[in-house]
């Protein structure tokens, strides 16, 4: 499996490493690290689900269920781009690369850590939220930062993980929106 590695991988987990080693050393903080387990548990999937179920009762039943299709194709459609660079990059978790000085203080679903599919969730869903549901970003904002931190301190992913998960889910989110104003367009055209 070594051998799919991208040399830039071994390289940026050199520069990251200390980075990494710093971040999740303050999970020897009882409180900052139930935090981020919570945090992690939250951006797995309840809180995006709450917000998809939500959507009738937040714009009424029609638009609801079209946003909730949406955001679901948009949800599934990320997992897969995402599932795929994650078992093609091949990128080793931080704990695993560095087990003597980076510890976990979570179980990973899998051994690859490239991108961070917990930020690539809450990135995208802030985007969607920020287009439909502005009002609900004060929550969602400050929560998608945490879930980004939780993923470095808990020793799952590196920083460049997680700024490409963010970028992956903003991709995302914007190739949805652009799709969705596309159709919506061109019904009215119809019209």
């Amino acid at each position: 499996m070594t051998n799919k590695i991208p040399q830039w991988f071994d390289r940026l987990d050199m520069l990251e490493w200390q980075l990494c080693q710093r971040t999740a050393g303050f999970s020897i903080y009882r409180p900052w690290l139930s935090t981020l387990k919570i945090a992690s548990k939250l951006g797995d999937w309840p809180v995006w689900v709450a917000l998809i179920i939500a959507l009738p009762a937040l714009h009424g039943r029609d638009i609801g269920l079209r946003l909730m299709f949406e955001y679901i194709a948009t949800a599934l459609v990320a997992i897969a781009v995402y599932k795929l660079l994650k078992t093609r990059l091949c990128r080793e978790r931080p704990f695993i690369t560095f087990g003597g000085s980076i510890q976990c203080n979570e179980p990973a679903r899998d051994r690859y850590s490239f991108p961070s599919g917990h930020t690539m969730h809450a990135v995208m869903f802030c985007t969607l939220a920020a287009v439909h549901n502005p009002v609900l970003l004060p929550w969602l904002l400050p929560l998608a930062g945490l879930i980004a931190i939780s993923r470095v301190g808990l020793g799952l992913h590196y920083y460049s993980d997680v700024v490409a998960g963010a970028a992956l889910g903003y991709a995302m989110a914007l190739a949805s929106l652009g799709l969705s104003t596309t159709s919506v367009l061109m019904v009215a055209a119809t019209s």
